[in-house]
């Protein structure tokens, strides 16, 4: 099916791009993956959707004993390296709730050619963090901002945190995490008013800022297609803003069209799964905080490394089990058709 030392799918695609979930678990309810706040439950009743039964989402965590150790997760990430995998992005839920993180990032840092080690968090916990995951290796952070305004914030999160996300991005550049990026999931008539001031702020403080389609992905399965806000709409109003000079893509498998802001201080990007999909040229798969192996973002079928894990398979056995896996790797995500199913978990339960 593939030649030594690589991953490839029967698209001919080539993965280099690991995502790993350390836990389900997140101290945020954002109305785009978990909303179980009243004010979630009121926006999605009110203008857009009926969910299914009047009551409360409650969010059901994989018990403790199903997460993977970070012995388990270092073995993984090192089998994966070997087989070309160079980017690992460590994400949740929040990793930060995750005891000890530093120690695994220590330990994934030092794996044999691996070229990137990033996290995606939504910056609550890292001030108390962040100094011991840069000595850890820890070299790239992304974290998430979906509003610049207190009650906005909360009302989108379910949590007064704004305060603490902005000391963290600071903090981040002042240890040299670099780039620093930002991501904002944009939702019509919940956020789409500060498109422009994201951007300013981008610009203010030289942050890469990534706009962020609205995915259906959120545990109430109240998604719809009117709430998203398209990349070609946000790229229109930033043009109509700001003088934006292109950024030729780093790689092929970029999911970001890169845009500098004026006078090279900072920098946009528009990821649009929805309006303009990116799978032709997708190289990434995701291990669950649980052990399952996702081929992608919006998959109906896991599949279950854990028992290989705990069942005293060797690397030579769960290394052919990988590529088995990656074989089956969908063309496509199908948002938007008529036989589209979203997945049975969340994204907080997937892995950002």
């Amino acid at each position: 099916m593939t030649g030594a030392g690589s991953l490839v799918d029967s698209h001919g695609r080539i993965l280099r791009d690991l995502r790993v979930s350390l836990t389900d678990r997140c101290n945020f309810r954002c109305l785009y993956c978990l909303p179980e706040t009243e004010a979630a439950q009121n926006f999605y009743r009110g203008h857009w959707a009926h969910l299914p039964n009047p009551t409360p989402i409650v969010q059901q965590w994989v018990p403790r004993g199903n997460l993977l150790s970070f012995e388990e997760v270092e073995r993984v990430v090192r089998l994966a390296v070997s087989l070309g995998l160079e980017k690992i992005r460590l994400t949740g839920g929040e990793p930060l709730l995750r005891h000890d993180v530093e120690q695994l990032v220590a330990r994934i840092a030092q794996t044999p050619g691996l070229a990137d080690l990033a996290m995606t968090t939504n910056g609550f916990l890292f001030p108390s963090k962040a100094r011991s995951l840069r000595e850890a290796g820890l070299r790239r952070v992304s974290f998430s901002l979906d509003s610049l305004d207190r009650d906005n914030f909360r009302k989108i999160t379910g949590r007064d945190g704004l305060a603490e996300v902005l000391q963290s991005i600071r903090l981040a550049q002042e240890l040299g995490f670099h780039p620093v990026k930002v991501n904002a999931v944009i939702i019509r008539e919940i956020n789409d008013h500060e498109i422009e001031s994201l951007a300013e702020f981008a610009r203010t403080h030289d942050l890469s800022l990534r706009f962020i389609e609205f995915m259906p992905l959120d545990s109430a399965r109240a998604w719809q297609k009117e709430m998203v806000v398209s990349g070609t709409e946000v790229l229109a109003r930033l043009q109509a803003r700001f003088a934006l000079h292109p950024v030729a893509p780093d790689n092929p498998s970029a999911t970001a069209k890169r845009w500098r802001l004026p006078d090279g201080r900072g920098e946009i990007g528009i990821i649009a799964p929805v309006s303009e999909p990116f799978c032709g040229h997708c190289n990434r798969i995701r291990l669950t905080a649980d052990g399952k192996i996702r081929t992608c973002l919006f998959s109906v079928t896991e599949h279950d490394l854990r028992p290989h894990l705990r069942g005293g398979a060797s690397d030579e056995a769960i290394t052919e089990w990988l590529r088995a896996v990656v074989w089956q790797k969908e063309a496509r995500h199908h948002i938007g058709e008529p036989d589209f199913v979203s997945p049975p978990r969340s994204m907080s339960c997937i892995g950002g």
